[in-house]
């Protein structure tokens, strides 16, 4: 049986380390924090200008020339008295400006109605008092660490007003300081244009993603986006477009396609002797709202309580904000993000508790960049893990899995012209018995011939991809993949697993070697992705970062290795064995060299 992959699908535009006393780690070049920083501009009676993110063009556009004549202006050169945040941060301080990342802004207005995660994101140790240096810092969760990221507060501007993320407050600031750390930390203003609200949600939070299609998801969807709700996760949902020209295009009924809304509550209420689940949304351009039944102004919360109305509504106007019904959303909407702060049952009434586990690797062309399941010749040379999942979760016969597929740093990478690549995984069961510390040999065979137990719905261009799967005990194979081979990226995997009670492990996970019988595809060459066996047969084993090396110094264009190339590549390794075994005297893989030993 030969089995084919998913066809890969591509994304619309809008589709830890530990942090000691709650700091996150330094980012900033010279490598001084946030507070040193202060301390030296405030001695020096002078307001902080960030080196690292400049108030320039290249810090606002990479693709091209700036379209509006920016003015960089400070709060205090925009208003009289500004303030970091007025009255508490409140989602109706998120109004969108020039800038398409109506994303970002929809995972800030979830953010605000989370007061400790907010805290975190947005620390309090700072404004516009006696403390003011013209110096702001904001913390993100980037590839499992905090970073601490600083800025000054020289925003872009035209005419005195703020044209980006600004808030209804002309006098209020954080989000427009939040929305330039965001951008520092992704390489430019413009870098933020599309993306999916998942991504800065997680960002906020360190949690993991989920998405539900409307039109496909479980019966009891309201029941599991209200405990979501409930929990604390952050949400938001979008209208699918089937061509450009349909994004950011306002619907009859109030509702824009192509654009990233926030989910800010979910209720119930007695209509007519019936109850009705309601849902609130924001859209975060703080205007154009929904206009069928539950709207603002509709006759429908007429015949409701008053108090269960004034308790709802809560004075609503024009803010962008807006109340429907659950089956109109399902019938408006297409897709529903959920972060959950941690991956917490969705569908359980009891929290679970999960055993954490996060590894990094890369796909690098002529090595570990072998393409999806379709490219047989190649797929076994991605990088693989191997799962094992030792004990079922409580009352139950399986094992309650999510792995979340990451590639990194590809949004600050689109300067260089690259973006995000087409990313999905696959899971293979694995029969063996002989415990944790086997290693087994895959084969070109094994892929071929073997088809997946699970794997992730369909490729796609975004960031990270998630799965949550049921799984029985045993062992598994990891293949994180690009959808075409030679595709190059960073990635890391998270994979989450229900700690049983009374084993100290439920989850255990290593890189996997591989093995194949070399097929030369013409004589005096080889496939560069067939160096490992190459070696291996001659007595050589490396790890995958050495030969990931090997690949990009010894192979052409066509990642072809040719004989010639490949005795130069054994005669150095020789050498540099024996001048090793010579310096390790004493035989514990480890050895100290000077510069003229190197």
């Amino acid at each position: 049986t030969f089995y084919s992959e998913l066809p890969y699908q591509r994304a619309s535009s809008n589709s830890q380390l530990g942090r000691e006393s709650g700091r996150g780690q330094v980012t900033q070049a010279d490598g001084k924090t946030f507070e040193q920083l202060r301390q030296e501009c405030l001695q020096k009676k002078k307001l902080f200008e960030d080196p690292d993110f400049p108030a320039c063009d290249s810090s606002l556009y990479f693709s091209q020339s700036v379209p509006i004549n920016f003015e960089w202006k400070r709060p205090r050169e925009l208003c009289e008295n500004p303030e970091f945040i007025v009255g508490g941060a409140d989602r109706t301080d998120i109004c969108q400006g020039a800038l398409g990342d109506c994303w970002l802004l929809a995972a800030i207005a979830s953010l605000t109605l989370h007061k400790e995660t907010l805290a975190r994101v947005v620390p309090n140790d700072q404004g516009f008092d006696r403390s003011y240096a013209g110096i702001f810092h904001f913390q993100f969760w980037q590839h499992n660490r905090w970073l601490d990221v600083v800025v000054d507060d020289r925003l872009p501007a035209v005419r005195n007003r703020l044209v980006l993320l600004h808030s209804a407050s002309n006098n209020e600031f954080w989000s427009a300081l939040l929305e330039k750390a965001y951008a520092k930390l992704n390489g430019s203003y413009e870098s933020l244009k599309g993306g999916s609200t998942l991504e800065a949600m997680e960002d906020f939070t360190g949690g993991v993603g989920e998405t539900y299609e409307t039109k496909s998801a479980p019966t009891d969807l309201f029941n599991i986006m209200k405990k979501a709700y409930d929990r604390g996760s952050m949400m938001g949902c979008s209208i699918d477009i089937t061509s450009s020209a349909e994004s950011e295009a306002q619907t009859a009924s109030g509702l824009v396609k192509g654009h990233a809304y926030s989910i800010t509550g979910l209720e119930e209420v007695n209509y007519r002797g019936k109850k009705v689940k309601l849902i609130r949304i924001r859209n975060p351009w703080g205007q154009v709202e929904w206009n069928g039944a539950w709207s603002d102004e509709s006759r429908e919360w007429n015949v409701i309580d008053s108090s269960e109305k004034q308790r709802i509504l809560q004075n609503s106007m024009d803010d962008g904000e807006f109340w429907m019904e659950f089956e109109d959303f399902k019938a408006n909407y297409d897709k529903i993000e959920i972060c959950n702060l941690t991956p917490d049952s969705l569908t359980d009434d009891t929290k679970r508790k999960w055993e954490v586990n996060m590894f990094e690797g890369n796909w690098i062309r002529g090595s570990t960049a072998g393409g999806c399941r379709n490219f047989i010749d190649t797929f076994w040379t991605n990088p693989q893990f191997k799962l094992t999942l030792l004990h079922a979760d409580d009352n139950n016969d399986k094992c309650s899995v999510v792995i979340a597929l990451m590639q990194k740093n590809r949004r600050a990478l689109r300067k260089e012209g690259l973006d995000m690549q087409t990313i999905g995984f696959a899971l293979y069961e694995v029969r063996e018995t002989t415990g944790k510390e086997t290693i087994l040999h895959a084969t070109y065979n094994f892929f071929r011939y073997n088809g997946s137990k699970a794997r992730s719905k369909t490729y796609i261009n975004v960031r990270e991809i998630s799965e949550r799967f049921t799984l029985p005990p045993g062992n598994y194979l990891l293949v994180p993949t690009t959808f075409q081979p030679h595709d190059e990226a960073d990635f890391i995997i998270r994979i989450f697993s229900e700690k049983a009670a009374g084993t100290m492990y439920d989850i255990y996970v290593w890189e996997y070697c591989l093995s194949i019988s070399i097929s030369f595809k013409q004589i005096g060459k080889m496939s560069s992705y067939e160096l490992r066996i190459a070696l291996k047969a001659a007595g050589m084993h490396l790890n995958t970062k050495l030969l990931q090396l090997l690949g990009l110094r010894f192979a052409d264009e066509n990642y072809d290795i040719d004989f010639d190339d490949y005795l130069t590549c054994i005669v150095r390794l020789e050498n540099m064995f024996r001048v090793f075994q010579a310096l390790d005297k004493s035989k514990t893989g480890q050895v100290n060299m000077n510069i003229l030993q190197v």
